[in-house]
């Protein structure tokens, strides 16, 4: 295989497909269409300094010899990573299955029953594991869920104080990261021993670890009642395992919980990506950040699944949001709840009793050669001390394969988990040169702390423990979600590209999968070349000089750059500036992180065409000069088009002392041909889940890193086991973020290079412009640019035939499922309207299958506005068609079942068929349920 082979297999469109695309657009070559779209004051004429591309055998060669540099040894460090052991059938038919992590975020729930009904058994393992009424579809990571709790408790808290309290016991990472994001936001976080030091007269909030850092498992129902009498919230940070065998948060009175469930059978990955979980008591769950799976009905009255209450998607609200959450870690929360309903209650309560008594076994034979244990209740985690000798102790342990946890000078953490075995307790205890013990050990839970509400009743839970039931009922699952493994899912904004089997394998190596984050750096050679290499790759593709691949969302890459420019004024004592400037076209997260890193945002109006109104510009930039911080600006604009302006609009905020920050959502339109970091930029984040083929999951995981010109590299995020030393800010709990799966974007870069990756972006700008000059004459293109072309995608306006018809854009997303589509993304950035982003990876069948479809879909709205169909009855109206709906005995409506089932163009053998039809969204969110719902709801 040669090396232009791989781009060939992720390019869609072939030689002869590109020149007949060429044809309809009107240019000769993809240079001379690309130097009509790009701005030439922006265009970079230049060739990559990346290594030439690398076949797919030569790309697995060097990441196997990258993996091989890397030590996996048993991790007893513990901190919130376990190791785990993913069920093979979970491993197999989740993880490594592209139906499930080539899903889109379910926006469209019809076609996305299958993963909704997955996140709400997490959803429901979550509440009923910890005792609370509510819980979201996940958090990014323990430290970020804890953090988002501290503004929660904050927003929902009657106390007027700043004060934050923090329990000392609070696993490290997360005091790291919940003290960056508090700063900006001016709250005082106070890191106090809650077992002896007293607590503020006034404070909002209170958080605390169950069980500790330390191992320690500890009464806190009076810490909480105190909390509660001076108008605070309680958050408790639980381990999901343990609250198997230990009292629930919520039955301590706790208003929030707080944690992750990477312990659920997802690997540590050397830091991630792992599902965070977030869950409230009642009177909380409409104050709740981030994705929230309720029940509502269908068009026929039938259960079904929806994202409820979609606006508290907080940076909908812009400078008003709370939160710039808008993931979650999808595919991570579905193999934890899938490890939930493979196990069961029982298997689960049996897991975790093993891990209890592996701890108390490992304390027995330390005890009884003489060595200190902490005498304190415990689940997993047990600290002993040695004075003078903890460091001999972990290394000596380490010369054994194993990884301690050195806590300081005098004392060593030992953490047990389900992967433990008598092997490993024997070599603990030689490396604190003690025998153990045989026999029995008392490993009985102190009375006081036992559970004894049940959990995890529903019948979901109960019946697929079976490798055979649960395999049938994942593909069940499956069959009910449209991925990219069946067609294209052309979503303006999000680049559904191809995620290639061969960038995705390394993923499940153990040598990538099982490290620990905190795991000693002899270990880690491998991972560490992989991610500077991966860092220097990105930094020469976009220009800039550093990048930090710890942010492990977008959200937080934006945060994260911005909590740079925020550093570097304050460094230079211009810490006054704090006005960040953003257009009005911008993703709602732009405006929700400026919040967040401590900034005023300022709204910049756009002209008629889409671009950012430089008139508008000069005047706000007049009005705010000496507060004027930061600039946020998406390139291409969120409007699909290369805005001319982009390099003045640079000037003239540099010209008033300000930064420029360039989304980065839409890289994909730059790779090869134009790089921010050169044409006037200083930092952007990177969506290494769009651009670099990092699949999206079903609405995660994602990586964003941020990319910074020299001038702020010194303020990119720090490690979170130091950030509070440094000075620098822990955006996740993990140095590297979601490492686990930067494999994947490096083995994308090695495998294209130069050539494959600006040819990459050649195509996907081609195959936009293709998709506009094919429906412009049926729908309005909204924007374009130079000569008329749109950059990697375009926007069709159906607000005129809505005002002619009657039909919407939701009936028009809702009538390309019968047709064999998920619908673009519909109003965004412009009401009324659909965004097309059809990325490199289709070929030119698929394109034409799609833009066949919309034209016919056009000749259907023309009946509709013609009278022949009416405007309450129609394909349209009634989309998507189930197939009972097609198949019942009565047919009202005055089109043939036929046209509603099989439109034009469809495969009747491989038709796609929605297992619900359309969702009555309104009544989901007056009648919010959460959890699964009892079977006999779904006996019609």
């Amino acid at each position: 295989m040669t090396a232009e082979q791989f781009a060939d297999r992720h390019i869609g469109p072939g030689p002869d497909d590109e020149r007949r695309m060429l044809e309809t657009v009107g240019h000769s070559s993809i240079d001379e269409l690309m130097d009509a779209a790009i701005p030439e004051v922006i265009r970079w004429h230049g060739a990559l300094d990346l290594p030439a591309p690398a076949t797919e055998r030569e790309a697995i060669a060097e990441l196997r010899a990258l993996a091989a540099r890397n030590t996996v040894a048993v991790s007893m460090i513990g901190l919130g990573y376990h190791g785990t052991h993913t069920p093979a059938v979970i491993r197999r038919n989740v993880l490594e299955n592209p139906a499930w992590y080539t899903a889109y975020t379910p926006y469209q729930p019809e076609i996305s029953q299958g993963r909704l009904e997955a996140l709400l058994n997490f959803q429901t393992m979550v509440t009923d594991l910890t005792g609370l009424a509510t819980a979201n579809a996940s958090m990014l990571d323990e430290g970020t869920a804890a953090a988002e709790a501290m503004t929660l408790a904050r927003r929902a808290s009657k106390s007027k104080s700043p004060v934050y309290v923090v329990d000392a016991d609070t696993l490290p990472q997360t005091i790291a990261v919940i003290a960056s994001r508090a700063e900006p936001l001016g709250i005082d976080v106070r890191v106090l021993d809650v077992e002896r030091d007293e607590l503020p007269g006034e404070f909002f909030g209170l958080h605390l670890q169950y069980p500790g850092a330390s191992g320690a498992v500890r009464d806190h129902s009076g810490l909480v009642a105190a909390a509660h009498a001076a108008g605070a919230l309680v958050t408790v940070a639980a381990d999901l395992l343990a609250l198997t065998l230990l009292r629930p948060p919520g039955e301590i009175g706790a208003d929030i919980a707080a944690g992750t469930t990477q312990r659920f059978g997802v690997p540590m990955g050397f830091g991630g990506p792992h599902a965070g979980y977030l869950a409230v008591r009642s009177g909380l769950e409409r104050m709740l950040p981030g994705r929230l799976v309720g029940v509502s009905k269908d068009a026929d009255g039938n259960p079904a699944y929806r994202l409820a209450l979609q606006t508290r998607e907080q940076h909908i609200r812009r400078e008003k949001a709370t939160s710039n959450i808008c993931t979650a870690q999808v595919l991570l929360a579905v193999m934890a709840g899938m490890y939930a309903v493979y196990h069961g209650p029982d298997g689960l309560r049996a897991i975790a009793a093993r891990t209890h008594e592996a701890a108390a076994r490992l304390a027995a034979g330390l005890r009884a050669g003489g060595v200190q244990v902490a005498d304190v209740a415990f689940f997993d985690t047990v600290t002993a001390t040695v004075p003078g000798r903890a460091a001999e102790v972990v290394a000596a342990a380490a010369a054994r394969n194993v990884n301690l946890r050195l806590v300081d000078a005098d004392r060593v953490g030992i953490s047990c988990d389900e992967t433990t075995t008598a092997a490993h307790l024997a070599a603990v205890w030689a490396a604190f040169g003690v025998a153990g013990v045989d026999g029995e050990v008392d490993a009985d839970l102190p009375a006081e702390f036992h559970r004894t509400s049940d959990f995890l009743t529903h019948p979901v839970f109960r019946t697929h423990h079976s490798e055979t039931a649960m395999l049938r009922y994942l593909r069940r699952l499956s069959d009910f979600d449209y991925a990219l493994d069946r067609g294209m899912i052309p979503l303006g904004s999000c680049t559904m590209k191809l995620n290639a089997t061969t960038e995705m394998e390394p993923v499940t190596w153990p040598e990538f999968a099982h490290l620990h984050p905190f795991a000693p750096a002899e270990q880690t050679a491998g991972y560490r070349e992989l991610i500077a290499q991966l860092e220097g790759w990105l930094a020469e593709v976009t220009g800039y000089d550093a990048v930090s691949v710890q942010p492990n969302a977008g959200s937080q890459g934006e945060l994260a750059g911005l909590l740079a420019i925020r550093a570097y004024h304050r460094q230079r004592g211009e810490g006054h500036r704090d006005v960040c400037l953003i257009p009005s076209s911008a993703h709602g997260t732009n405006a929700a992180s400026a919040v967040m890193a401590g900034m005023r945002v300022v709204v910049v109006g756009c002209d008629a065409d889409g671009n950012v109104d430089l008139v508008d510009l000069d005047a706000k930039i007049d009005k705010h000069r000496d507060a004027l911080a930061a600039i946020m600006v998406t390139y291409p604009s969120t409007h699909g088009v290369y805005e001319t302006g982009i390099a003045q609009l640079c000037a003239k905020v540099h010209d008033a002392g300000g930064q420029v920050y360039v989304d980065g959502a839409n890289l994909n339109a730059l790779v090869g041909f134009a790089k921010p970091g050169r044409f006037g930029a200083d930092v952007s984040h990177l969506n290494l889940h769009k651009t670099f083929c990092i699949p999206h999951g079903g609405g995660g995981p994602g990586v964003g890193p941020v990319a910074v010109r020299a001038h702020l590299a010194p303020f990119l995020p720090g490690d979170p086991l130091g950030a509070h030393e440094d000075g620098r800010p822990a955006i996740s709990a993990a140095n590297h973020g979601s490492a686990g799966i930067l494999p994947i974007p490096w083995a994308y870069l090695r495998m294209m290079g130069a050539e494959g990756l600006a040819r990459a972006t050649g195509v996907a700008v081609l195959a936009a412009n293709y998709v506009a000059a094919r429906l412009r004459q049926h729908y309005p293109v909204l924007y374009a640019g130079n000569k008329g072309l749109v950059a990697h995608e375009c926007i069709l306006d159906l607000r005129p035939l809505t005002k002619a018809t009657g039909v919407t854009v939701d009936d028009v997303a809702k009538r390309l499922i019968d047709y064999g589509f998920h619908a673009p993304t519909m109003s965004f950035p412009v009401a009324g309207t659909l965004m097309v982003e059809p990325t490199e990876s289709e070929d030119l069948a698929e394109l034409d299958r799609f833009c066949d479809a919309m034209i016919a879909i056009r000749e259907e709205i023309d009946k509709v506005g013609s009278g022949e169909w009416p405007a309450g009855d129609n394909p349209l109206a009634n989309a998507p068609h189930t197939a009972a709906m097609v198949s019942g005995d009565e047919w009202p409506h005055p089109y043939p079942r036929s046209v509603g089932a099989y439109p034009a163009g469809i495969d009747r053998a491989g038709k796609y068929w929605p297992p619900v039809r359309r969702i009555d969204g309104a009544y989901g969110d007056r009648n919010l349920v959460c959890s699964c719902p009892a079977p006999e709801a779904f006996e019609n």
